[in-house]
């Protein structure tokens, strides 16, 4: 087996897609105050079922990517959660130009790419279910 098709690299490769959902799922559960706070901060309410909400979809999501049980649909859900959260959260056409807009912009289109990843990884693995 060529290191290009490995099964490890394969799942390192997920498991860095998800990791910023990883982390961000379980430093809400772990402070959860700060991540009512967070809701709040967006708007966001009643806060602490929204938090509740993002830590199940979070941790829950990345769960079924890297286990392979329904990759597609967690894929989808982080994707549509990102995009979602990008329009919430870095909204850099409302800010004043500088610094903080040039971030927050540079922050949206990243984001973006993690949405196009996440289709990627969903349109494959419906692929590879139709070819079994």
């Amino acid at each position: 087996m060529r290191w290009s098709t490995s099964p490890a690299l394969r799942w390192t490769a997920l498991l860095l897609l998800c990791a910023a959902y990883l982390q961000g799922g379980l430093q809400k559960a772990f402070d959860f105050p700060s991540a009512i706070a967070e809701m709040n901060h967006f708007g966001l309410s009643p806060a602490a079922p929204v938090a509740i909400a993002v830590i199940v979809l979070e941790l829950g999501a990345a769960a079924l990517i890297l286990s392979g049980r329904l990759r597609w649909l967690g894929a989808l859900a982080l994707a549509l959660f990102t995009l979602m959260a990008t329009f919430v959260a870095l909204r850099f056409w409302e800010m004043p130009a500088g610094q903080g807009r040039f971030m927050a912009a540079n922050a949206f289109f990243e984001h973006l790419g993690l949405v196009g990843g996440f289709m990627l990884v969903a349109w494959q693995d419906l692929r590879e279910r139709a070819h079994v």
